[in-house]
């Protein structure tokens, strides 16, 4: 009972997350794309690229609306899921952003551009004006700043990829499973469960 109740909770949580077709088409430059049948369908392609895609385009592009319209067009060429590639750009938000840019300017510093971090968090601590950030940015850290975001993001990109496709390797299995222990035939089983299959 808990295990089910578990999965409704989680399920309805991404279903708040993630935005629906609809939502999208109100978004001018995702419109056409939006009409693509293709590109919201699940698939075991598709979700893990859609995971990927978010993820790289969430906390590369660090800019709301930016994100969601930045990581649609890229799933077109790739084919990923629109949604949950909208989705999950929502990774980066108020919250995490400032550690997103502390661990960018750390990692772009180690790996061999200058970038003050006492003059970050002194800025940061006192609440700069957007003048004063652009400034900064653009004196001394925007390369350590791009390089750091560029590795975060890669990184995270391939291990939601890695991490999507485990799990939905693991969810066509247990089905299979299922299917054999209660000799269900896949086109029953596929009418009844939205159609998860291997070939997908």
């Amino acid at each position: 009972m808990t295990g089910t109740r578990s999965k409704t909770a989680l399920a309805d949580w991404i279903k708040r997350q993630v935005p629906s077709r609809e939502q999208l088409e109100e978004i001018r430059l995702i419109r056409p794309l939006a009409r693509r049948a293709e590109l919201f369908r699940l698939t075991r392609r598709s979700v893990p690229r859609g995971v990927a895609i978010g993820l790289l385009v969430g906390i590369f592009a660090l800019i709301p609306g930016v994100q969601i319209v930045g990581a649609a067009l890229m799933c077109v060429p790739f084919r990923g899921n629109i949604p949950l590639a909208a989705g999950m750009t929502f990774l980066s938000n108020p919250a995490t952003t400032p550690l997103i840019l502390a661990a960018s300017l750390y990692i772009g510093s180690w790996l061999g551009f200058h970038a003050d971090m006492a003059t970050f968090m002194g800025m940061y601590e006192h609440g700069a004006s957007m003048g004063a950030w652009t400034k900064w940015l653009l004196s001394d850290a925007a390369p350590a700043l791009m390089l750091g975001l560029f590795v975060i993001a890669s990184v995270a990109a391939v291990i939601g990829y890695v991490i999507t496709s485990f799990i939905w390797r693991n969810m066509v299995a247990r089905k299979r499973r299922y299917r054999l222990a209660n000799g269900i035939a896949p086109a029953e089983m596929d009418g009844e469960s939205g159609g998860l299959t291997p070939a997908e």
